[in-house]
């Protein structure tokens, strides 16, 4: 029989849901922090509506179940999913956009499925979805980059505009998210989705005003910050590798598919790498112990999975980034791998 020789510590201590949560949000800090430097530090607002609005929808439903609640409070979920929600819409959407998909994911995902450990579907990804159905207008008002922006507005205009849909010299949200030049600041992926859906080619697309600002260089930036972050939690071994390593060849793979056959319509590989939540959903999202699959095979299976939905969505589907509507689909879909993916117990006949 062969031994395995393994260096020293061979017990490791079981790390409690509270520190695990604990890192995952300073490791989102680089994203944000890179998010708040070329659009404004709106972000940090709802990210503090989110987190009070999700942890007051906890207490209040803990109460309702009565449920221990500082404890429950203490172990970080419902902050973390706060913080996605917040990041992952634009930075002044009103404040009860930001609430209702709170509300919705602390609720209605998590504890009416029984809790932390419980629910089936990511509760970020489910309340953003229900915003992107339910809000369109708000969900895709995104905020110019600060050098592109045609109005100069504070920290205090930010604030008022988020809770009264005016700045102090009475500029509406639509006047802000637009370009002096008329340039609409939808995201990279929302303008490629118009631009091929009205008959232009991805190479002209790519000479288009959005490619040439910065603000495709700030999107790309935004990833980097989230794909650093995702590499100080697979390093203090937070996360496995598993599924953002089977996530992101996946993509690579698949959007090249796409790519050499129809160079014109679709994509490159880096351009599906570096827009939209691509990081943040490779690391922090798809990572989510509870909804992912849980044996090994079946995670490889799981991000594989979404990756091939992520690019069919992004290239012939209606919606622009389809990281959230994809996670969603593998999430139902989670049961079934994990059915199928059993390791074999020692001493099974085949």
């Amino acid at each position: 029989m062969a031994f395995i020789n393994a260096s020293s510590p061979h017990q490791r201590r079981q790390r409690k849901t509270s520190e695990i949560m604990r890192w995952v949000i300073l490791c989102l800090i680089p994203g944000v922090a890179i998010q708040s430097y070329y659009f404004g530090f709106s972000n940090l607002i709802q990210i503090f509506i989110a987190a009070a609005t999700a942890l007051l929808s906890e207490a209040a439903i803990l109460h309702l179940r009565k449920r221990p609640i500082a404890r429950i409070l203490k172990d970080n979920t419902a902050l973390l999913t706060a913080i996605l929600i917040a990041i992952s819409i634009p930075p002044l959407s009103p404040w009860w956009v930001v609430v209702i998909g709170c509300v919705f994911a602390i609720v209605f995902v998590k504890q009416l499925y029984g809790g932390l450990g419980q629910n089936i579907f990511n509760p970020a990804m489910a309340a953003y979805v229900l915003l992107l159905i339910a809000f369109p207008v708000q969900m895709t008002s995104w905020l110019p980059m600060h050098e592109l922006q045609s109005i100069e507005i504070s920290f205090l205009d930010q604030l008022r505009c988020i809770f009264t849909g005016f700045t102090a010299d009475g500029y509406s949200l639509q006047q802000l998210t637009s370009n002096i030049d008329g340039l609409s600041m939808a995201t990279p992926l929302d303008s490629t989705k118009t631009a091929l859906n009205s008959g232009f080619i991805m190479p002209e697309i790519l000479r288009s005003d959005i490619f040439k600002h910065s603000s495709w260089q700030a999107i790309q930036w935004v990833n980097v910050g989230f794909l650093f972050g995702g590499c100080v939690l697979l390093y203090k071994r937070i996360i496995q590798f598993t599924i953002p390593l089977s996530f992101l060849l996946g993509l690579i793979f698949f959007s090249f598919v796409a790519f050499a056959y129809a160079p014109d319509l679709n994509p490159t590989p880096v351009f599906h790498l570096l827009s939209g939540a691509t990081m943040l959903g490779c690391f922090f999202i798809l990572t989510d112990p509870v909804s992912a699959s849980t044996t090994q095979k079946g995670r490889i299976i799981y991000a594989l999975l979404i990756a091939l939905l992520v690019v069919l969505i992004r290239n012939v589907g209606g919606y622009p980034d389809a990281l959230a509507f994809a996670v969603l689909l593998a999430n139902m879909c989670v049961p079934l791998i994990d059915y199928y993916s059993q390791p074999k117990v020692y001493g099974e006949r085949s």
